[in-house]
């Protein structure tokens, strides 16, 4: 069954705005499919689908004057660039094209966001809407289904995550996601020039993935992976930017002994985080529920975000007393504060000094009851 892309309607209002429509996200999430969905109702003479996988394609589009641009589109109306990230001043190229060809909608999507964004903002500034697209969202799966058939499913996603070829797949799950993490997922990264050494960057994974919920300390993972804080963070920053893992601040703004300087990291996706330690064991003969489930629910939130247009800071809060809130939104000046509890008989107490200090502060408890609310 076709699965409809919270993003398809939101990118399709965009079109002929005069800007081009820049989609980026991990890769293996469907970018070329909505490409496809974005054109399907237009007419075929006017679409343009340029893949830069292919090279003679790469060779036209690098260096390329505004006249050979023109006369490789010719009359069309769209033109769609996939994988746009591996042509060489791929933002001088799609300003050329925005500023000399009138009339057109350009869309271009890429995978290694770090490449792409560092060659586009500059040359698109004013010329450009962009957008993420991430694994299915579970709002996205109840729209092509329904929210008892998702809730049946909610271990299944704790466990196999969300990536289109593993929902759409589910018998070779575990095989695809093995598939992602050796030959796709981090591809982009071990491309990079300063990596000389990929065992390191498993290392890391793999430390991250058994430290999911937890506050991470960089000193204490080179330690254990016999790396410097400088590497890590590196090596952080480029799996941010290529969308595979995200990072959590702490939030500290009238306590003494609020944490100011840690973080928490989480993975956009749970079958990636569990493929990277080999672990696909059922949730009863699991120890770590409770880490799945918090970086089920913060992922998930983040999706709802981005796809609703919502503007939010995010953050965990702790302090060197242990008093700890999994998660924070600060919207509009506001403060919501969420525990996520996989035990839903659970009710934790948003702690006193923490309501003392932001009395104004939402407090919910995310659980298997509730949870639809806050993410759909």
């Amino acid at each position: 069954m076709p699965i409809e892309r919270k993003l398809y309607k939101t990118i399709k209002a965009r079109f002929f705005q005069g800007k081009a429509i820049i989609i980026v996200g991990p890769r293996q999430t469907g970018k070329t499919t909505l490409l496809k969905q974005l054109t399907a109702d237009e007419r075929a003479e006017d679409v343009l689908f340029l893949n830069c996988d292919e090279p003679d394609v790469l060779h036209l589009l690098e260096n390329a004057t505004s006249t050979e641009l023109k006369n490789m589109t010719g009359s069309k109306r769209i033109i769609l660039i996939d994988e746009a990230q591996r042509v060489g001043n791929i933002g001088i190229t799609l300003k050329l094209m925005i500023d000399n060809m009138n009339g057109i909608q350009l869309v271009a999507t890429g995978s290694s966001a770090f490449d792409l964004r560092n060659r586009l903002n500059e040359s698109l500034t004013g010329r450009k809407f962009e957008y993420r697209l991430y694994p299915f969202s579970t709002s996205e799966l109840i729209d092509a289904g329904s929210p008892l058939e998702e809730k049946r499913m909610l271990e299944r996603r704790l466990i196999y995550g969300m990536y289109p070829d593993v929902v759409n797949h589910p018998t070779d799950a575990a095989t695809l996601l093995f598939e992602l993490n050796n030959s796709y997922l981090f591809k982009d990264v071990l491309a990079y020039k300063d990596i000389r050494r990929p065992e390191e960057l498993n290392k890391l994974l793999i430390a991250l993935s058994l430290q999911v919920s937890r506050e991470v300390s960089y000193n204490e993972l080179g330690r254990t992976i016999g790396m410097d804080k400088e590497t890590i963070e590196r090596y952080l920053d480029l799996l941010e930017k290529v969308f595979v893992v995200f990072r959590l601040t702490s939030f500290s703004r009238n306590l003494r002994n609020e944490l100011k300087k840690s973080r928490k990291i989480y993975f956009y996706d749970n079958g990636i985080r569990n493929a990277l330690i080999n672990n696909f064991q059922p949730l009863a003969l699991r120890n770590d529920t409770g880490a799945l489930w918090e970086n089920f629910v913060i992922s998930e939130r983040k999706k709802y975000n981005e796809y609703n247009g919502i503007p939010t800071n995010t953050y965990f809060w702790r302090t060197f007393a242990q008093q700890e809130i999994d998660y924070i939104e600060e919207r509009n000046g506001n403060l919501y504060a969420f525990e996520c509890k996989w035990n839903e008989n659970k009710r934790p107490k948003l702690p006193t000094s923490f309501a003392d200090a932001y009395p104004n502060c939402e407090y919910q408890t995310v659980n298997q009851a509730n949870y639809l609310n806050y993410i759909t």
